[in-house]
């Protein structure tokens, strides 16, 4: 996994505070791929899980399919009972076939995807009833590799932020002052996170509405 390249943490390193976070905490690593569909299909997954529970429900899912690949037209075979027996919830199977029917109307070719910025590959896979803004941005940073994501409503980045800054605010003012934070990391905030994430030893986990 490549690591992150030192022209990257001189420009985060302006901001003195996040400048001592990424001292604390060394190099982090990230890593990307092409295989949106099935990021996507394991987002949803592991969504409101601890990460053993998560592994366990995937791989009970995939192993139902021939080579544990999951692919569109098997998912959309499978019956909501065949789904919930590997451990999903109702909600949680539709919105995996939601994923499936998506893929086989609109396909998940990365060479076209990465050609739309980010805004607009949020609007394209909130299209999909279950996928949220924050499931499509995870996709953005863990899958493709985007520099410059800022989940604001992921729940370690609003603590990490609060802790580290020493702010108090809530709600809107909440966002407004993260934003105003995060502003001065573009075009590179992807990196910021993973090490506010680092730093308060969290993975990513969106807040509960």
């Amino acid at each position: 996994m490549p690591k992150i390249k030192p022209e990257i943490l001189a420009h985060l390193s302006k901001d003195k505070k996040l400048k001592a976070v990424i001292e604390k905490q060394g190099a982090v690593t990230y890593n990307t791929h092409s295989d949106l569909y099935t990021s996507l299909l394991s987002s949803i997954v592991s969504q409101q899980l601890s990460v053993k529970a998560a592994d366990t429900i995937w791989n009970r899912f995939i192993d139902i399919f021939p080579g544990r690949d999951p692919l569109p037209k098997l998912v959309l075979k499978k019956t909501p009972e065949q789904l919930r027996a590997v451990g999903l919830s109702f909600q949680k199977a539709g919105y995996l076939q939601n994923i499936a029917r998506f893929a086989l109307d609109h396909g998940f070719d990365h060479a076209v995807l990465k050609k739309m910025d980010d805004d607009e590959l949020v609007e394209h896979f909130t299209q999909i009833k279950g996928v949220g803004k924050w499931t499509v941005q995870m996709l953005l940073m863990f899958t493709m590799g985007r520099m410059d994501v800022f989940p604001e409503d992921d729940l370690g980045i609003q603590m990490g932020i609060k802790k580290i800054y020493g702010i108090d605010s809530e709600k809107k003012q909440l966002k407004a002052d993260m934003q105003k934070i995060a502003a001065k990391w573009s075009p590179y905030r992807t990196i910021a996170c993973r090490y506010i994430w680092k730093h308060k030893d969290n993975t990513p986990a969106v807040k509960k509405k």
